[in-house]
């Protein structure tokens, strides 16, 4: 039997876009905690610098970097697996499926989006706008990962 959010519309790119927006300002917050952590352990491994001077990092540069990407991977990672929506997708009303079944997303699904999709925007965002061309409404990397971003109908009650 398949889920019933199955049946809900694909989610339009003008919301998609509007819950990046959301989120690439979470990123930003986290971005900068990560790089106040890294800061204080590379002040506390080689010393303070002099007044006036940048820090150094050294063949540390690209480490750090490598784990800035992990980190904003691993956000996403996070909360397409535990609600199938990031902060900005619930504001949105946004919420990503496994397109076969209509539940969450698999490991290997949520990693490989997460992957893909800044590969999608950065390509003048191309992988995106395939959304127009797509026949089941999808983006290029939803498409490749088997998964699908819904549009959750508006909560009744309110």
């Amino acid at each position: 039997m398949t889920d019933p959010t199955l049946s809900l519309p694909s989610a339009p790119l003008p919301r998609r876009f509007a819950a990046m927006v959301y989120d690439s300002l979470l990123l930003m917050a986290v971005g900068l905690g990560y790089g106040a952590i890294v800061t204080l352990l590379n002040v506390l491994i080689q010393g303070s610098p002099p007044a006036g001077e940048a820090i150094q990092w050294g063949q540390w540069r690209l480490p750090v970097f490598i784990g800035l990407l992990a980190v904003w991977v691993g956000f996403f990672y996070y909360f397409w697996g535990h609600q199938g929506q990031t902060l900005g997708m619930r504001a949105w009303r946004l919420k990503l499926v496994d397109r076969d079944s209509g539940g969450f997303a698999s490991p290997k699904q949520r990693l490989a989006r997460a992957l893909l999709a800044p590969l999608s925007l950065g390509f003048v965002g191309l992988g995106y706008f395939w959304l127009w061309l797509d026949p089941t409404d999808e983006t290029l990397h939803g498409r490749l990962t088997r998964t699908q971003v819904l549009l959750l109908p508006k909560a009744s009650g309110k």
